[in-house]
């Protein structure tokens, strides 16, 4: 499935009109917000924006960080909400426990792999995460579509677009033997963001006409006008 994605070859389009795409998906995983996921979007990067007003970087990756969601829709595939939505988590080592449903792991050929079922597994200790496979989400796709289109956002930026459905690391301290230098420093601003992600979302509506010229000049900063999908 990575292999396909990576292709990039399903739309030419601006993050702008990506974000408009997200009137039509709904995450069946998210139980607090019934809205469409353009809101949450906006919500997250406007109480970010409200708090942290000179990193606009982070205002932008706020906006975006679900933009793989797409990946439901029919034109990109049409995927599962399993193939897409909730918690991430790395392969080619032991499934940890604090994994969502670690009981099913048991399933899976991996688990009783002894290349794989090692707490280092096939990595080295101090490795980088990057340097790690993770399971296929909106998370990996959007990072993949920033990364091969250019953007020009900081390491933290992208490290927040792929790791922030990785509950196992960030919330419950799993998996950092992994992790490089580089990694724990941007570990710091994906914990920010997290709470934002998590406790911004409102019934309360953002206007997007009145927002939209803001973010549109921080799309023009960090990427090109028009991206392949």
């Amino acid at each position: 499935m990575r292999e396909e994605y990576k292709k990039l070859d399903k739309a030419e389009m601006g993050i702008w009109e990506c974000c408009e795409l997200h009137n039509e998906v709904v995450d069946d995983s998210d139980p607090d917000l019934d809205e469409p996921q353009i809101q949450h979007l906006l919500q997250s990067a406007e109480a970010i924006r409200k708090d942290y007003p000179e990193e606009d970087w982070l205002h932008l990756t706020a906006l975006i960080h679900d933009l793989g969601k797409i990946l439901v829709l029919p034109k990109f595939g049409g995927l599962p909400q399993w193939a897409v939505v909730g918690d991430t988590f790395p392969v080619g080592c032991a499934f940890d426990d604090s994994n969502v449903h670690h009981k099913y792991f048991k399933e899976n050929p991996d688990f009783n792999n002894p290349n794989y079922n090692t707490k280092n597994g096939v990595y080295s200790e101090g490795c980088g995460l990057d340097n790690v496979l993770m399971s296929w989400g909106h998370d990996d796709y959007m990072y993949m579509v920033a990364k091969e289109n250019g953007t020009t956002l900081p390491s933290a930026g992208s490290f927040i677009i792929r790791y922030h459905s990785f509950y196992p690391l960030h919330k419950h301290g799993a998996y950092t033997q992994l992790m490089n230098e580089e990694d724990k420093e941007n570990m710091k601003w994906l914990k920010i963001f997290n709470k934002y992600d998590l406790y911004s979302k409102s019934k309360v509506l953002v206007d997007v006409e009145e927002v939209k010229p803001y973010y549109e000049s921080l799309i023009a900063k960090y990427f090109p006008a028009k991206l392949n999908w």
